[in-house]
């Protein structure tokens, strides 16, 4: 009587590639070198705790296409209009801007006066090239919204021959 072998086969699993930027990729390195848990101990903040506040500097936008345009929204909470400033190429959008903010408290011998400033710029791509002369915008209530009209590109037709 042949014995019949099963064909073990070995499986591994595997993780989806994903590309890293330089800086993702030499944080990922010190993650593996020193968890980030050590820098607890001596009561130092974490990284997470230190980036936030250039993530405040950069204004959050969103980015949506429409068939016939694409629609930027920027939160720039406590921006003035006049100190924004937009700028648009035919594949993307430059929001800059500058924020100054003072606040003074006298009590008595209290007396106490923080300042606050500082600028920002934030570009982003487009999904598809627009017409940046028929571009439209509005400001409201910390809300910079532009309408980007799409390049209106000829149609390819069959021409039917005689």
């Amino acid at each position: 009587m042949a014995k019949t072998r099963k064909k073990e086969t070995a499986v591994s699993k595997v993780e989806p590639a994903r590309s890293m930027g330089p800086l993702e990729e030499m944080e990922h390195w010190f993650d593996e070198a020193f968890p980030r848990a050590w820098m607890h101990r001596w009561g130092w903040p974490s990284w997470n705790e230190l980036s936030r506040p250039m993530e405040r500097m950069a204004p959050r936008m969103d980015v949506v296409e429409h068939d016939d345009e694409v629609v930027v929204r920027a939160e720039v909470p406590g921006v003035k209009k006049e100190d924004l400033d937009v700028s648009v190429t035919g594949n993307a959008v430059t929001v800059k801007g500058s924020t100054k903010r003072e606040e003074r408290e006298e009590k008595g011998d209290y007396y106490r006066c923080e300042i606050a400033q500082g600028s920002f710029s934030r570009t982003v791509g487009l999904p598809g090239e627009i017409d940046p002369d028929k571009v439209k915008a509005s400001f409201d209530d910390g809300v910079l919204e532009l309408r980007l009209p799409k390049v209106t590109r000829a149609k390819r037709r069959t021409v039917k021959l005689d």
